[in-house]
């Protein structure tokens, strides 16, 4: 497929509601959980890693020219996506990002483990989707 310069916007709001689909699913297994704290602690950053993966993938062709290379969103992304597949989950630094983890929305720092929790994944997805929607739709 070629490099995409916009998205539907039917189609963005279909991958954000994947996305919060999944999120009211992790709420309802928490609230089952009965306190079983400890096996939620480990399943929750592979249950929120994987959830980056996905939404990622879901922009896989957006052009690199519109997401740009200061650090924003889109490219925070792309960047914990390979970090998650290449690096052991480990955040590495990308020569095309002028990655700067200040300006970033989870503030990680290259060679930081990748554990998302729930408020730092919506944190990281509202942003996301909010600039899809304001670069490509």
């Amino acid at each position: 497929m070629l490099a995409v310069n916009s998205y539907r916007k039917d189609y963005v709001h279909q991958c954000r509601s994947q996305i919060e689909s999944q999120l009211a699913a992790y709420n309802a297994l928490i609230n089952t959980a009965n306190g079983k704290r400890s096996a939620l602690e480990s399943f929750e950053p592979l249950f929120f890693n994987n959830l980056v993966l996905v939404m990622d993938r879901s922009f896989v062709h957006r052009t690199r020219a519109l997401e740009g290379k200061d650090v924003n969103p889109m490219n925070e992304v792309r960047m914990i996506w390979d970090s998650l597949l290449e690096n052991s989950g480990k955040l590495t630094a990308n020569k095309t990002i002028k990655y700067n983890p200040s300006k970033s929305v989870l503030k990680l720092d290259v060679d930081d483990e990748i554990k998302l929790n729930e408020s730092r994944f919506i944190r990281l997805s509202n942003a996301f989707f909010a600039e899809i929607e304001n670069k490509f739709t």
